[in-house]
């Protein structure tokens, strides 16, 4: 079984405007709610792919409900650990320019921790556990890390999709698989990673901390997979990017259904890159029918190793 860890999920409230009047009444052309958070998208775009996964994380109030509702309408099982406060809102606000307002996190008491992990405590050898996004304030910076050593014993599989200090921590527990893009890599080694061979060199340093799978999303000229045997890199049809939000879930998502339903790495691979390829020219994350009309166009090249 797959399971997603999504510690600060949102709604996302997005809205049009014909035109932004500061200071005066607007009025919204168009607007529509989401379920947010990276592991819940991984969830979602699983499900679209006939693969079953369990949604965790924190979750309260009105805002909480109407994830967990939302959620259970499309099939996706949840175990959410309820806190005190309301889950936070987003806006993304489109009128002449795009703007983003994010909301925090409620706190988080020690015995809502403890309850995660307990959940947690309750997977086995041979699950994966996908911990995507950021580290909210509220929690400790090493949650991740923490998280990792707590199951490492259990045999449970561990994906992590973050950034900063926060993958810092996570890969020094050896995690199986991780996917950061060129610039999350690069902050990782505090440079900046201007070409996919640089992009390669660096990614390669990661694997000497025991990772098992390594994709690195290299935006519109698309993504390496590595790990110590094999080396590709995947080359995306060009298109209309409609939507940046969710690519990078719906990659992970893809590599990790490809590898359940016995894909060999190269394929699953192609098929995390379709997937993440078919959300940024979709408006919302992509739907099976994209995803397959997509695959055919990933090129990849194998540089190093043989499938």
């Amino acid at each position: 079984m797959i399971y997603t860890l999504t510690l600060n999920p949102s709604v996302d409230y997005f809205i049009k405007l014909d035109r932004l009047i500061p200071g005066a009444l607007n009025r919204t052309s168009d607007s529509e709610m989401r379920p947010g958070g990276k592991g819940i998208n991984v969830s979602r775009v699983l499900k679209r792919l006939g693969v079953e996964s369990r949604a965790l994380g924190f979750l309260g109030g009105f805002t909480g409900e109407y994830i967990r509702t939302e959620l259970l309408s499309e099939g996706i099982a949840v175990d959410f650990t309820e806190i005190e406060g309301n889950t936070r809102i987003n806006i993304k606000l489109t009128a002449e320019e795009e703007t983003e307002i994010n909301g925090t996190m409620p706190p988080v008491s020690e015995k809502e921790m403890e309850k995660l992990f307990s959940s947690l405590d309750q997977l086995k050898e041979g699950d994966m556990l996908v911990l995507a996004g950021s580290v909210p304030s509220p929690l400790p910076m090493d949650i991740y890390k923490q998280i990792n050593s707590r199951l490492r014993s259990s045999g449970v599989k561990i994906v992590v999709d973050t950034s900063g200090k926060a993958l810092k921590e996570a890969v020094e527990t050896a995690p199986f698989f991780i996917k950061p893009n060129q610039h999350e890599l690069g902050r990782f080694f505090d440079v900046k990673i201007k070409t996919s061979e640089e992009a390669l060199q660096y990614g390669k340093l990661l694997l000497d901390y025991g990772i098992r799978h390594i994709v690195i999303s290299l935006g519109g000229e698309g993504a390496l997979y590595l790990n110590n045997q094999l080396v590709v890199k995947a080359s995306v049809p060009k298109g209309e990017v409609r939507n940046a939000v969710g690519s990078g879930d719906s990659l992970v998502a893809g590599f990790l259904a490809g590898l359940i339903s016995g894909k060999n790495e190269l394929e699953a691979f192609r098929q995390g890159v379709a997937c993440g390829t078919a959300t940024a020219f979709s408006e919302g994350l992509c739907e099976r029918d994209t995803v397959d009309a997509i695959l055919p166009e990933i090129i990849c090249d194998v540089l190093e190793g043989e499938v």
